[in-house]
């Protein structure tokens, strides 16, 4: 009894940090979301009022569907890249340092370097992808990749998969280190192909790499502002305005923090909700295998 209370005491410092950190900064802007503060003078009271605006609207209606497909694109994206270039480098371990190192490196650069670098190559007069197609005989590719609406969103989405392949890719080589090599051994004996011992024998022991990733990459997708924002603005035609785009300019461009503080208390609502149903889903899979 006396080192069950003793394990609660060493808990103490971590619940302190989560409630003063965490619980009480949400708490904070809860009570602002039902206020029309604006961030001088009195806060006035306004009830639901803020929350009926976001939820009667198309307009945000809209930028949370867009916020969820952009992150099915992306988490599915780069769980499939990450995965397949896991499995090649698992089974080359001459290159495998540095390939893993190379990939690593655009999840280490800062969203700024990486999102004037990708507007560049996205120009559709002299940026690079055009040019590229352009000398290979592909000129009737080109496109105008961040002023189509129909093909911004994916351009934004494409940007942020080549920055964390290699991020996902290093928690599936982390997953295949794990992975007792007598498996693999006996796979080979049993005369499976590279494919077969892939599909049968290794993919089931990753279920934890794939949990962590998905979970890992959702939670940073749905709140992803800097790449949409540096690239699009939210433009065009509001076809890459996403919910946090749509946050920061309420707070800082029209200095609505009670409505901002509910747009960001939705997307808080969004982000545990998809976490814990994307929890229990993996987890129900990892126990099934």
């Amino acid at each position: 009894m006396r080192a069950r209370h003793s394990l609660y005491w060493f808990t103490l410092p971590a619940l302190l940090v989560i409630g003063l950190f965490f619980i009480h900064p949400i708490i904070l802007t809860f009570d602002m979301s039902l206020t029309n503060f604006k961030g001088i003078g009195e806060a006035k009271d306004v009830g639901w009022s803020n929350y009926e605006r976001i939820f009667s609207r198309d307009r945000y209606l809209q930028e949370i569907w867009l916020t969820l497909w952009y992150t099915v694109v992306v988490v599915s994206a780069l769980t499939v890249t990450g995965l397949f270039f896991a499995a090649m480098l698992h089974r080359l371990p001459l290159i495998r340092n540095f390939s893993r190192a190379a990939l690593y490196t655009p999840a280490m650069m800062s969203f700024v370097v990486v999102g004037y670098v990708w507007q560049f190559l996205y120009s559709p007069l002299n940026g690079g992808i055009n040019v590229a197609l352009r000398d290979l005989g592909l000129g009737a590719f080109e496109q105008n990749w961040l002023g189509d609406p129909a093909l911004a969103l994916y351009s934004v989405a494409f940007t942020q998969i080549w920055m964390f392949t290699g991020f996902t890719c290093a928690i599936f080589l982390a997953g295949f280190a794990g992975i007792p090599e007598e498996i693999g051994e006996a796979g080979r004996l049993e005369g499976a192909t590279s494919w077969q011992r892939f599909r049968y024998l290794e993919l089931p022991l990753l279920g934890p790499s794939i949990t962590v990733s998905v979970m890992l990459t959702t939670i940073g997708t749905l709140k992803t502002f800097e790449l949409p924002f540096i690239l699009t603005k939210g433009g065009p035609d509001g076809a890459t305005r996403l919910l946090s785009i749509d946050i920061i300019d309420n707070l800082f461009g029209q200095y609505k923090f009670g409505f901002a503080s509910a747009l960001s208390i939705v997307m808080l609502l969004i982000v545990l909700g998809v976490a814990f149903l994307q929890n229990k889903v993996l987890r129900d899979r990892e126990n099934a295998s």
